[in-house]
């Protein structure tokens, strides 16, 4: 099969002279000086532990403000959390992670990766086409192989005593699940692990270096499609090159845009949400016990890893001058939407601080809020839970090596990137 003549040209270049007419920003660098004025999220300090910094903007400044960035918000109540993220008039998502640029109007209403970079009402249709890959039975198709995985990993580090549950654990697994569903070779995950650290934590990177970062990241996937086009199987790719919107092929950037959508977000989350699952099991062997002799409360636990290890963040732009949670927001600010603060927000949760893995009533919104709301959900799950399952029927006793040598990833998705554990008793 020749290649499709929508993809004859390299989707990367392309996609810069799209994105040219964007505004950039000054890089700011250094700690910061006052979080309710000065935040940044790439800060080792809130990497290192955000809660503590939350909880105090929200009771003496519940909507922060920084210059960094080109000028950004960060509301930490629950309630205005949901209300932006439900508010499509307001606030745009054609760009979704905080930089020193701005992709320009002209990417609205679609954006960069759609749909989570999408606006109404073409977000509609845009997230339909996803749907399908990611119901509850679609899911369970990919858990068997998921679980021999996770049995395979472990086998690899049989008979040490001491092991970096992140490095040769956590990151795989999604990276494995997503390779898989969008068809690509299992021997790229290190690249994989390249894209996501330069997509979500070079936010800070001259506009010019984070661009060329990206362009890499498009190349590849088109190297992808090239293949997929000749040699066609039943994957997300191909089914991405075949889709129709409206009556028309999806175009170049579409298809491009959504499989990086599906191959960074799709790995990050899920790798940081099962690292810092294992994190707290292994600093709190109350928890970890409880679970080994009741492996039927893992799927409340989850819930409940989830609400107070929240991975994510994401981010709208301003599109309209708006009045909300006491401040002025002007027209092309960010925001970020924090949803790890939500859900620590005591006006939101009982015992909102503490990690409760019993948890009856747990609306937490780890998966985000409004139209947006993670499209991955019932995979991310079913990966969490059975890399837990796997993790406490073969390793029942585990503990952190060396608390101060955890790690944590920056940006806008947090999880460990470094766990050193000790197994056994």
């Amino acid at each position: 099969m020749s290649v499709d003549d929508r993809f004859t040209t390299g989707i990367a270049e392309g996609r810069d002279e799209r994105i040219a007419a964007g505004t950039s920003s000054e890089v700011v660098t250094g700690p910061v000086t006052d979080w309710r004025t000065d935040f940044s999220h790439i800060d080792p300090v809130w990497a290192a532990d955000p809660y503590v910094i939350q909880d105090e903007l929200r009771q003496s400044c519940p909507v922060a403000r920084t210059e960094r960035f080109g000028g950004a918000w960060l509301p930490t109540r629950y309630a205005d959390v949901a209300a932006i993220a439900y508010d499509t008039e307001n606030f745009t998502s054609r760009s979704v992670v905080v930089s020193n640029f701005r992709p320009p109007k002209e990417l609205e209403p679609a954006g960069g990766i759609p749909p989570i970079s999408s606006d109404p009402p073409f977000h509609h249709d845009a997230r339909k086409l996803l749907l399908s890959a990611f119901t509850k039975t679609s899911v369970s198709g990919q858990e068997p192989a998921t679980r021999a995985f996770c049995h395979e990993l472990i086998d690899s580090f049989a008979g040490r005593d001491r092991i970096d549950a992140a490095v040769e654990y956590a990151q795989h697994i999604p990276m494995r699940v997503i390779g898989d569903m969008l068809g690509f070779p299992p021997e790229d995950g290190p690249r994989f692990r390249v894209f996501v650290e330069e997509a979500l934590e070079g936010v800070n990177l001259p506009p010019d270096e984070r661009i060329a970062n990206m362009t890499k990241l498009f190349n590849y996937l088109l190297e992808q499609i090239h293949d997929h086009i000749a040699n066609p199987r039943e994957d997300l790719t191909t089914y991405l090159i075949d889709a129709e919107l409206n009556g028309q092929k999806l175009d170049a950037f579409h298809v491009a845009g959504s499989m990086a959508l599906l191959l960074i977000a799709g790995i990050d989350t899920t790798w940081s949400a099962i690292g810092a699952s294992l994190w707290h099991l292994a600093k709190t062997p109350e928890d970890r016990r409880r679970l080994v002799a009741e492996p039927e409360l893992l799927p409340t636990a989850i819930e409940e890893f989830l609400r107070a290890y929240a991975p994510v963040t994401m981010a709208r732009l301003v599109k309209n001058d708006v009045h909300l949670g006491g401040v002025d927001m002007k027209a092309e600010d960010w925001v970020l939407l924090s949803f790890p603060a939500a859900n620590r927000d005591p006006e939101q949760f009982e015992r909102a601080d503490e990690v409760v893995i019993d948890r009856q009533v747990n609306k937490h919104a780890a998966f985000g809020l409004g139209i947006h709301r993670c499209i991955g959900s019932h995979l991310a799950r079913m990966e969490l839970r059975v890399a837990l399952e796997v993790w406490l029927e073969r390793i029942p006793e585990f503990t952190l090596d060396d608390p101060d040598a955890v790690t944590w990833a920056p940006g806008q998705v947090r999880g460990p990137r470094t766990l050193p554990v000790r197994l056994g008793s």
